[in-house]
């Protein structure tokens, strides 16, 4: 009786071993996705060691972030998501909003000047449309709060915002809403 019924699991195999295999594979495959869907939206559980400052005084958000929802790019003429958020002050005076060692400076034609600087826990702040009198350069350390340089318009690409700070906020080389981190009361 035993020997029919190992028979019988070893027929099954032979036969069906294509569907099994493919079986496998697809629910791996499902599980790989669910696993970074959830990774990816997950928020980090605490940032009460990072005392995020304001990357410029009494700034208005000209254009908030969205990464839901395509907003017009004037000067593009083209419908866009706007992974950043671009701040205006009567100053233009623009800071750190986190301690950190400035990654790169450059420039170029759409984003203007640019500074990158890294920071603990994953985070990278990113400062386009800067005028050319950049204050840091790259490796240097910077405070939190300390100027890095003045917002400009620069930024052939926002041409109609005017003279602006189109700032970008990254945790592990993922764009994140800058709203969540810093104490923007005044929209």
């Amino acid at each position: 009786m035993e020997i029919s019924k190992k028979n019988a699991f070893v027929e099954f195999i032979k036969k069906f071993w294509v569907y099994l295999i493919v079986g496998v594979v697809v629910f791996a495959v499902a599980l790989t996705f669910t696993l970074l869907a959830t990774l990816n939206n997950a928020k980090p559980t605490s940032i009460s060691n990072l005392e995020f400052g304001l990357p410029m005084n009494n700034a208005s958000i000209i254009k908030d972030f969205s990464d839901t929802e395509l907003q017009e790019n004037e000067t593009l003429n083209q419908w866009e998501a706007h992974l950043s958020i671009d701040l205006a002050s009567d100053s233009n005076e623009v800071f750190s909003v986190l301690d950190g060692t400035v990654a790169s400076v450059s420039y170029d034609f759409l984003n203007g000047y640019t500074v990158t600087i890294d920071h603990a826990d994953g985070f990278q702040s990113i400062y386009s449309s800067l005028d050319e009198n950049v204050l840091v350069k790259e490796g240097d350390k910077v405070s939190a709060g300390q100027q890095i340089g003045n917002a400009s318009d620069s930024a052939q690409g926002e041409l109609d915002l005017g003279s602006h700070l189109h700032f970008t906020l990254l945790l592990n080389d993922n764009h994140v809403d800058p709203n969540t981190y810093l104490n923007l009361q005044e929209k």
